[in-house]
């Protein structure tokens, strides 16, 4: 890859880096949630409609995710990003685009993950070092702690996009150009993983949270209310 394509690269790496600092820094405004974060990757390189079919895929695996606290969970910021413009990228019809794309969007998010674990225990050794300031009530120690922090998830989330962009684009590229599999079937396998997977995952919170059936059929009718306004 050339310095001209890694240059390329980087307004998808600045946009991995916003949206993997939403999933848990800042703001915190659901813009790193699949079905917008694919989006946006796919229209920043002129492919929308295309971004927003991976989006939807990933939402459902993102289903799954229950961000609470400090458990473990996948960072989809900056990996909806990549699956995104890997299936953005290609023309409709090419074999087995998806699910290639799809699986390296999976394997970002796992290592996201990862990456933000790392990310809080340097955090935590920041912290103790600013503990007598901060227990003297300095509030200039907080204030630099939060930037620190934010900053660096800034870099993490756009770090891991280039990277990973770097490594599963040719990837993608060799894969998909050998798989004679039918595009229709490489979509469904997604479709259908992807699908018993969320579909598991509102079960599980419907079947076990009070009220929670309801607010999913009152969604249901606005969503296909609004639906049938737009036709």
């Amino acid at each position: 890859m050339t310095f001209t394509d890694l240059m390329m690269l980087m307004p998808l790496a600045v946009l991995g880096a916003v949206l993997g600092l939403d999933v848990v820094s800042f703001p915190q405004a659901m813009i790193s949630r699949p079905i917008v974060a694919s989006t946006l990757a796919g229209a920043l390189i002129g492919q929308p409609g295309r971004g927003l079919v991976m989006g939807v895929a990933l939402e459902f695996f993102a289903l799954e995710s229950m961000p609470f606290g400090a458990s473990r969970y996948p960072e989809w910021g900056s990996a909806s990003v990549v699956g995104g413009v890997l299936f953005a990228q290609t023309a409709d019809g090419t074999a087995g685009a998806m699910t290639v794309a799809a699986l390296a969007a999976l394997l970002t998010a796992s290592i996201g993950g990862s990456s933000m674990v790392l990310l809080r225990r340097a955090n935590a050794v920041w912290a103790r070092k600013q503990q007598a300031r901060i227990t003297r009530g300095s509030g200039s120690a907080v204030v630099a702690l939060q930037l620190v922090g934010m900053t660096s998830d800034l870099l993490r989330g756009g770090a891991l996009t280039l990277v990973a962009l770097v490594v599963f684009m040719p990837l993608y590229e060799a894969v998909t150009a050998t798989l004679t599999i039918s595009p229709v079937l490489s979509r469904a396998v997604v479709v259908s993983i992807a699908s018993a997977v969320g579909l598991a995952a509102v079960w599980k919170v419907v079947h076990t949270t009070v009220g929670a059936r309801w607010y999913l059929l009152g969604g249901l009718a606005m969503g296909f209310g609004i639906a049938a306004a737009l036709k």
